[in-house]
């Protein structure tokens, strides 16, 4: 048989005839790479149904024909897995999981399938031998007479076993380690972990069994391996966090069976990762002392409402251009708010250095956040304290104006929780909200300048 060569995208996945220095798919330079690929062989000789008819209907359907099953979701013990899902694993659903080398991932869905006594799970490792899960096993604490182990990368050997067990929940760790037969590339190039990302879709689709692969992420972020990948599973997870930081933040990217906008955080503890309910008390430091720069915004995250602590420092430039630094927030956002501070309230930061951190090492999208960010470098440009009972929610606008956010009672409850005094919103989030229920004050303002005069 001729064995075929095509070179592929190592980004996105692109296949051409010919090597070419930039591709024509997504633009990046020097990334195509030469593969074997067999396309002769007669497919799908790799089966898990022996007896079982394939259950797709392969013929023409009006759609008010086609019955509605409302697919009962399987609930796992770890809350905040639930809460990224869209409300538990969908039986037949395929979920991707990326993150850092050494963030947890592993541990994660090895604690998971461990605390899931009810059901048949499969671990598959195609990285770790059955010593080094044991080991991992062992320092979790957690006895699980349904949870089995195969560590092998062949998926022909893999679908074999499965077809003897019949698990309910499958677990692979890492996509970037299986091989096809049917593909003679080596494990991780591109056509390999097309190939076995389809079978497994497959096998996921026709056996109503959740699939969850573990995914290892490039150097600039981006899961490795193609993007084709993304768009191939119904699901994409992204397990992120800072190294130095205890805190693991699990984020939804894609999600057919929820919103994309849900946020998980756990603890990385010595027993493994520990769910953590309460995020607010975590993203607001316990300080003694009065100090300056320091805001406390109203968030949401997804259906969560959180308080963070924005933290601000504003000083005089000691070189020719003054400095923009950021973490945890939009830098381009930061220079907007700063032209409206200069434009609208006349404060000369031309020439002072500002530095911007969102305490607790998050990413915040909200753009509720800014009129705590802009208070935050008032507190600091002045250097007066704001005090410690006082919280903000609300977008800024170019002319100045304080803008209503979303879900208003929800922050204002949480900020209520955590035994906070006053709360800053816009007057535009006034119409059709009850505040007499709340115990807090909430101060309305509609403009920046109202808010300097009720702070300083």
């Amino acid at each position: 048989m001729k064995i075929k060569t095509a070179f592929f995208c190592q980004h996105c996945g692109y296949e051409s005839a010919k090597w070419t220095g930039k591709c024509p798919s997504c633009g990046q330079w020097n990334t195509f790479v030469e593969e074997k690929v067999q396309k002769d062989i007669p497919l799908r000789n790799i089966s898990w149904q022996e007896e079982k008819e394939n259950t797709r209907s392969n013929n023409i359907v009006n759609l008010s024909d086609v019955s509605g099953i409302e697919e009962e979701r399987l609930l796992t013990p770890d809350g905040e897995l639930n809460r990224v899902l869209g409300g538990g694993i969908v039986p037949g659903s395929l979920v991707l999981v990326g993150g850092e080398p050494g963030i947890g991932k592993s541990t994660l869905f090895l604690q998971n399938a461990l605390m899931l006594k009810d059901i048949t799970t499969l671990y598959i490792s195609g990285e770790e031998s059955a010593q080094q899960i044991k080991m991992r096993a062992d320092r979790l604490q957690i006895k699980n007479d349904n949870f089995f182990l195969l560590t092998e990368t062949s998926t022909q050997t893999i679908f074999q076993e499965i077809k003897k067990l019949r698990p309910q929940l499958v677990i692979i760790d890492s996509i970037q380690t299986l091989q096809s037969p049917l593909i003679e590339s080596a494990p991780g190039s591109v056509s390999q972990i097309r190939e076995t990302a389809a079978e497994m879709q497959r096998f996921a689709k026709e056996s109503h069994t959740p699939v969850f692969l573990i995914g290892h992420i490039t150097k600039d972020g981006s899961i490795a391996g193609p993007k084709i990948l993304e768009h191939m599973v119904d699901t994409v997870l992204q397990f992120e966090g800072d190294q130095h930081y205890a805190y693991r933040i699990l984020r939804t990217i894609k999600n057919r069976f929820g919103s994309t906008a849900e946020l998980g955080i756990y603890e990385m503890t010595g027993q493994g990762l520990r769910q953590v309910t309460n995020p607010s008390e975590i993203l607001i430091s316990q300080r003694e002392d009065m100090l300056s720069g320091v805001a406390i915004a109203s968030t949401m995250e997804g259906m969560r409402p959180m308080l963070v602590e924005v933290q601000a420092l504003v000083t005089q430039s000691v070189y020719g251009t003054p400095q923009r630094t950021v973490t945890g927030f939009d830098l381009r956002r930061l220079q907007l708010l700063l032209a409206v501070l200069e434009k609208r309230g006349g404060f000369h930061f031309g020439m002072k250095d500002v530095f911007l951190n969102i305490a607790g090492g998050i990413r915040v999208e909200d753009p509720s956040i800014d009129l705590s960010v802009l208070c935050a470098l008032l507190s600091s440009y002045e250097d007066i304290a704001i005090g410690s009972n006082i919280c903000f929610a609300g977008e800024v606008g170019l002319s100045g104006e304080i803008r209503a956010v979303n879900r208003i009672e929800q922050r204002i409850a949480e900020a209520e929780k955590l035994g906070f005094e006053k709360i800053f919103i816009s007057r535009y989030n006034k119409k059709g909200v009850d505040f007499s229920k709340f115990n807090i004050e909430v101060i309305a303002v509609g403009r920046v300048d109202e808010v300097y005069k009720g702070l300083f």
